[in-house]
């Protein structure tokens, strides 16, 4: 992605959705794990675990382990995004990191890696037209103010 090209949150993205509009697209686990284990692999570290998403949160977590190093690896469960941040949580506002030299394992495997830029981009300069009013109300309530913020959460 272009640092300066505008961010268009897709349908989903919040992890809400309308049962007339159809289901979700879903990132498949399997192929987060075999690219969590390739990105490993690259970073002559190890996988540390993996935590499956599970309602509210919109996302998977790992830990790849390298040297005394423990990175925490976020994979969006509707769309094939990776984040890094420093510790795992529930949700995410700022916390997020630069990725890793080898995150570019997930990008070889059909993820996009988010850099921290991106993820602490100010929803006003974020495409988010396709929110429906009930995903804003909550952005509202939760106080998120970044696209990070609204991708990586647990709202329920």
């Amino acid at each position: 992605m272009e640092k300066n090209a505008v961010f268009t949150v897709p349908r989903g993205a919040t992890g809400f959705f309308r049962p007339a509009d159809g289901p979700l697209p879903e990132t498949g686990t399997r192929a987060f794990r075999t690219a969590l284990y390739a990105a490993a692999r690259a970073s002559r570290g190890r996988v540390g675990g993996m935590e499956e998403q599970e309602y509210p949160r919109t996302f998977h977590t790992a830990t790849v382990v390298e040297g005394t190093d423990t990175h925490v690896v976020l994979c969006h469960v509707h769309h094939p995004w990776i984040a890094f941040a420093r510790e795992p949580r529930d949700w995410y506002t700022d916390e997020f990191l630069a990725p890793p030299p080898w995150a570019r394992t997930f990008t070889d495997l059909g993820f996009t890696v988010l850099d921290r830029v991106r993820l602490l981009l100010p929803l006003s300069e974020a495409d988010t037209s396709v929110l429906t009013r009930d995903e804003w109300r909550l952005v509202r309530l939760h106080g998120i103010t970044t696209l990070g913020g609204v991708l990586f959460n647990a709202w329920d």
